[in-house]
């Protein structure tokens, strides 16, 4: 039996989230008919905000309430170190480790010509003016392990070597407590490939 129609447009769009499938977002536009009528309106409105009331850092990207983030107008932050990421849900992943205390500095997607994403939307010399500005020693490309992240972290590596700065990248390799049973072939081809010297 087909669904109505306003649910079928319904679960389309949930399944535009990401990890949602046909059978989950059918599930969640259940759940949500349930759901009293203030509580959809709530959800509706803050949907439909949430760009307007969250919008990016005009210095780094990363997500802010007020005019600059947190991230940049903190004094404690090291100027001297520059994480360069695909997305502001990757810095808070970073944030969580507590191991890093530089600046950060978002590129809001990755090179992939099949999806008309190019060099010269990566914006490399606002990149450089803040590698300048902030007298940055280190760079860390922070992106994926994916061909996509890949070709984004070798392109900055080659446009921003003319700084004469370090540029690193987050290391690959074997998950903290497992096994080399339980890892595949390509991650394991990482973590040989970049092993250290005890």
């Amino acid at each position: 039996m087909k669904l109505p129609e306003d649910l079928q447009i319904l679960i389309s769009f949930l399944k535009k989230l990401p990890g949602v499938g046909a059978r989950t977002a059918e599930r969640f536009a259940f759940e949500l008919l349930a759901w009293p009528q203030e509580e959809l309106v709530r959800f509706a409105e803050q949907a439909s905000t949430i760009q307007e009331k969250i919008p990016p850092c005009p210095v780094c990207g990363c997500l802010t309430q007020t005019g600059i983030c947190h991230f940049c107008s903190s004094p404690a932050r090291d100027t001297n170190s520059l994480c360069i990421l695909a997305s502001a849900r990757d810095v808070y992943a970073i944030e969580q480790t507590r191991a890093f205390s530089g600046i950060y500095h978002i590129v809001e997607h990755l090179l992939s010509p099949l999806d008309g994403r190019h060099a010269t939307d990566l914006d490399v010399g606002r990149i450089e003016q803040r590698i300048l500005f902030n007298g940055v020693k280190e760079v860390v490309l922070a992106f994926d392990s994916t061909l996509e992240g890949d070709a984004t972290a070798l392109f900055l590596k080659e446009r921003l070597q003319s700084l004469q700065i370090k540029i690193t990248r987050l290391a690959f390799g074997m998950p903290v407590g497992s096994s080399l049973d339980h890892i595949d072939g390509g991650t394991l081809t990482r973590a040989l490939a970049g092993r250290q010297i005890l």
